[in-house]
C-alpha cells in the first residue's frame, strides 16, 4: 500500500477550515455516494479528519491533518491504484482548493 500526501495552503484558520471541510463532505455524500458506496468520515480530534470510501471494490483509507494554514492529506492508495497515483492527487488538490475558496 502506498501513501499518498497532498498539502494545500489556506488562510480560513482551523475553525474555518474545519467548517468548509464539514460542509464539503454534506455535498460529497449527496453527489457521490451512489457511485461509490458509503463514504465514511469522522473527526478523530478537533485537526483531523479520518475518511474512507470504496471504489471499483478498492478500500481507501486516509486522513486530513487541519492545520493552522494548511490542509495535509494521507491517502493510503491500494496497489491497483497506485498507478494512477498522479491523477489522484490533481483530482485532490482540485477539489481542495474549491472547498477553500468556496
Amino acid at each position: 500500500m502506498k501513501t499518498l500526501e497532498v498539502r494545500l495552503p489556506h488562510s480560513l484558520g482551523t475553525e474555518g477550515a474545519h467548517a468548509k471541510l464539514d460542509a464539503a463532505l454534506v455535498k460529497a455524500r449527496a453527489q457521490y455516494e451512489q457511485q461509490v458506496g458509503p463514504i465514511e468520515a469522522n473527526w478523530e480530534a478537533d485537526d483531523r479528519l479520518k475518511v474512507g470510501l470504496s471504489v471499483m471494490g478498492m478500500q481507501f483509507d486516509g486522513q486530513i491533518d487541519v492545520l493552522p494554514e494548511e490542509l495535509v492529506v494521507k491517502l493510503n492508495l491500494p496497489m491497483m491504484a497506485s498507478m494512477f497515483a498522479g491523477k489522484i492527487r490533481e483530482g485532490i488538490e482540485q477539489q481542495l482548493a474549491a472547498v477553500i475558496k468556496a
